[in-house]
């Protein structure tokens, strides 16, 4: 199959049209659960593992949404595009949770806003087209973050003498974080043709 990018696929191909899939129903769920943990970081928990219990339950099943979509070959574009925009809000919920209640200084919380706004300004369109994906930056960047805010959440509330670890975590996390926007941008100037699916156009079909 000859690399193309999203562009040139045809709009009826299955991966654009699918919306409801078991996949993108976990993906929903991880979002929703997000209120009650950021809900119990503000008005406070002291002592209290569920919140803690909560966001690892969230953090842990990042993966799960994908390995559906790839087992049941439920692989979509709404799916490739909700999974890291799950990941971006329920990090920048969180941290700004855990802002208000004191765990994180604010211009943690600024710096991280900072480059998703910036990636959205300047590579948001690439990304949506399909031309660039995923970087091992992005992934590494993620797990260090989704990492940080548990272990933040855990010396938050249970386990105060975890939280410098969380904090180193999550100063290498938005380093990381700032690193992989860079990447992000530069890709979406200089965009790949990457393996999508069938082209539009039935004359470059044959």
């Amino acid at each position: 199959m000859p690399l193309i990018s999203a562009r040139d696929r045809d709009p009826d191909d299955p991966f654009f049209t699918r919306v409801l899939t078991l996949p993108n129903v976990v993906t929903l769920a991880r979002l929703l659960l997000l209120v009650p943990v950021c809900w119990l970081i503000v008005t406070g928990a002291p002592g209290s593992w569920l919140p803690v219990i909560l966001l690892a339950a969230w953090a842990a099943t990042d993966w799960i949404d994908g390995v559906l979509a790839r087992a049941l070959h439920q692989e979509s574009r709404l799916g490739e595009v909700l999974d890291p925009v799950a990941d971006r809000i329920g990090i920048i919920g969180v941290t700004l949770a855990l802002a208000i209640g004191g765990v994180v200084e604010w211009w943690i919380l600024g710096v991280i806003a900072a480059v998703d706004i910036a990636t959205v300004v300047f590579a948001g369109r690439a990304a949506r087209d399909g031309s660039i994906h995923v970087s091992w930056a992005g992934k590494a960047r993620t797990a260090l973050l989704l990492t940080a805010i548990v272990v933040l959440l855990l010396g938050h509330t249970v386990l105060p003498w975890a939280t410098p670890a969380g904090m180193t975590l999550m100063l290498l996390g938005v380093g990381l974080h700032v690193v992989a926007g860079i990447d992000y941008i530069v890709q979406a100037r200089h965009p790949r043709r990457v393996q999508t699916g069938h082209r539009s156009d039935p004359e470059e079909a044959r």
